[in-house]
């Protein structure tokens, strides 16, 4: 009630008539958002940043993530989905529906691996090194076959309304490991969903992911090469010290306190950011590892070792992202081409992890917003159309059981059938494995309260390790 008690003293008609409006709202905004203050709260009352250290809801079986994300829909039964009837049948008519056309057989050839026999193409013999230790999730589907919606609705769970990311509920919900690092970071975002896709809409502004352009030196330098470290400290707690002033006269104010906070998060990252995303420091053999040699590799393998430096160093998710996916034409050559890219990086990834006891407790999903058709493209030929009733995602790491294949779509790779994952299901399984119940990680906005799987998402508890 702090800000009735100043209308109360200013004594003043204009002063009660030009504050009246806005405060009230001020007012209406402290109220939703009391839940997140008071999350923002450790266990022993003291005040804490909104990045603070949270306690999960049950024990986790994973601590951060790492999001591979493929943007353009990766064609399953060319690379996780073995489909030998697709095989036999390639030339000839097939499919359900409006769908039906011609069938085009898996253009790479296919083999077991691992002690477990998953199968897994010819595209990736680096990764297939590491079969034991995938769960493949064959029977995903999601509600829409245009890019647009399903890239966002992958990212943020709905594809109607602007929505807080996967990363920022993440981020919200357990904070950072390190305070002088963002929570969520995200490397190389692809143009399609833009912002949406690292967002954080109605949830506070420090939960939003920080963009990372590798190819632009990282983040922004906003330092003052003119100035000392020390002088430039003075100016930005002045400035802090200020908008703290305004704070205190209009308390509760969301925006205010976002500012206060990416301010000093802002002026923490300038010395932290730029050494973790120093690859120099990094052995010529773990370079050489990556790939970052070569130039079919170096740029996802850039990104990948980015995004184990950032695990290691406490970030809670990370997104790395690839474009390309779309291969409505020229799918082989197209595809080799994708994959030769990301092959090694990937298979690096997972074994430094788990070289340096980071992967038993780090999730790592790859998988783009849908699959591809087990049909042609028609007159274009060499190429398959987009298919968002059944396709492939792996995880690895986190608390899943490595060396399974969850889930199946039919003979010819079109529809998922057993074990199906929706978007929602796999976003509620993602907080599982976080120690989060998807249920009852909410914020109240607009006089309701928000979740990440809305009103849906069940638990695919059968591949947890």
């Amino acid at each position: 009630m702090a800000g009735l008690h100043g209308l109360e003293c200013a004594g003043s008609r204009r002063w009660l008539l030009q504050h009246a409006a806005a405060g009230f709202g001020w007012l209406a905004f402290r109220g939703l958002n009391m839940r997140s203050v008071a999350a923002d709260q450790p266990a022993d009352g003291a005040a804490a940043g909104p990045l603070a250290p949270r306690q999960p809801h049950f024990a986790a079986r994973a601590k951060r993530v790492i999001f591979l994300f493929m943007q353009g829909g990766p064609s399953h039964v060319d690379t996780f989905d073995w489909k030998p009837e697709l095989q036999k049948r390639g030339g000839q008519t097939g499919g359900s529906g409006g769908r039906a056309g011609k069938l085009l057989a898996p253009q790479f050839e296919f083999q077991r691996h691992g002690d477990s026999g998953v199968w897994i193409s010819s595209l990736f013999p680096e990764l297939a090194k590491h079969a034991d230790r995938l769960c493949l999730l064959n029977g995903m589907h999601t509600s829409n076959a245009a890019h647009p919606q399903a890239t966002i609705a992958l990212h943020t769970g709905s594809v109607n309304f602007v929505r807080p990311s996967l990363g920022a509920w993440v981020t919200y919900g357990l904070g950072t490991m390190n305070q002088d690092l963002p929570g969520f970071v995200t490397i190389s975002p692809v143009p399609l969903g833009g912002a949406q896709n690292y967002g954080s809409s109605f949830l506070p502004a420090s939960f939003q992911g920080t963009r990372v352009q590798p190819e632009e030196g990282g983040i922004a330098d906003i330092r003052n090469g003119r100035l000392s470290p020390s002088v430039q400290r003075r100016q930005i707690d002045l400035i802090q010290d200020l908008n703290r002033g305004l704070l205190a006269r209009h308390a509760g104010h969301p925006e205010l306190e976002g500012l206060i906070q990416a301010n000093e998060l802002a002026w923490r990252m300038q010395t932290s950011v730029p050494e973790v995303l120093d690859l120099s420091q990094e052995t010529a053999e773990t370079q050489q590892r990556y790939g970052l040699q070569d130039a079919a590799t170096e740029g996802f393998g850039r990104q990948c070792l980015m995004a184990r430096r950032l695990a290691e160093s406490g970030v809670r998710f990370i997104q790395v992202s690839r474009g390309g996916w779309d291969q409505h034409r020229d799918l082989k050559a197209s595809l080799q081409r994708n994959c030769t890219a990301i092959d090694r990086p990937i298979a690096a990834l997972l074994s430094d992890l788990e070289e340096r006891g980071l992967l038993q407790d780090t999730l790592v999903l790859w998988g783009g917003e849908f699959g591809r058709s087990p049909q042609d493209q028609g007159s274009a030929g060499d190429g398959r159309r987009h298919n968002n009733t059944g396709y492939s995602m792996w995880m690895a790491g986190g608390g899943v059981r490595g060396g399974m294949q969850y889930g199946t779509t039919d003979d010819l790779g079109e529809k998922s059938e057993t074990g199906r994952l929706s978007t929602h299901d796999l976003h509620a399984t993602i907080l599982h494995l976080l120690g989060m119940d998807h249920t009852r990680l909410t914020y109240r906005y607009a006089g309701r309260d928000f979740r990440l799987t809305d009103v849906y998402g069940e638990v695919a508890e059968e591949i947890f390790g």
